[in-house]
């Protein structure tokens, strides 16, 4: 017998059916209405035909035309090829930010620069310089422990070398 509490309840086993209603029920207690003005629908047509712009702004314009047509999320989700959950949040960036907001895309989360612009110009010094003694020539791990060793940065990999010097070829 399995020890979680729904599954000792009269209730044999969930449904996929069951998921999807709750899973309806949470997210469509609030209901985005996209209501874009005649110049608004013009530019994303334009940009719809421009054949310049990248795939997922192409995508978001397509969510937000077919949004404004009244069509609900899982009917926009359908004709467009992509999740619920994607034309809900595409919806409701549109109406809390406005339409260059939910076209554009939001600043990711990365990991800071490990090297300054004056380090990665002393990299590159130090690699056209001639190697250490015995070396024909310098290699990526030589460099990476020159970059501790000057202190330039606190921990270097040689991946972190390649990238820099792979800028300036």
């Amino acid at each position: 017998m399995c020890w979680h509490r729904a599954c000792r309840s009269n209730r044999a086993s969930f449904t996929w059916e069951d998921a999807v209603a709750r899973r309806k029920r949470s997210t469509s207690n609030i209901k985005y209405v996209v209501n874009l003005s005649a110049d608004e629908r013009a530019t994303l047509r334009q940009l719809l035909r421009s054949g310049r712009p990248s795939a997922r702004k192409v995508m978001r314009a397509r969510i937000l035309l077919k949004a404004d047509e009244g069509r609900t999320d899982a009917e926009v989700a359908a004709a467009v090829d992509v999740g619920i959950a994607t034309v809900h949040r595409i919806r409701q960036r549109c109406v809390e930010e406005g339409v260059e907001a939910a076209l554009g895309e939001r600043p990711r989360s990365g990991a800071p620069a490990l090297l300054s612009g004056a380090a990665q110009a002393h990299i590159i010094a130090v690699a056209c310089s001639t190697p250490p003694g015995g070396r024909p020539r310098w290699t990526l791990r030589l460099l990476a422990d020159r970059v501790v060793e000057l202190k330039l940065a606190e921990r270097c990999s040689y991946e972190t070398v390649r990238r820099v010097l792979k800028k300036t070829s």
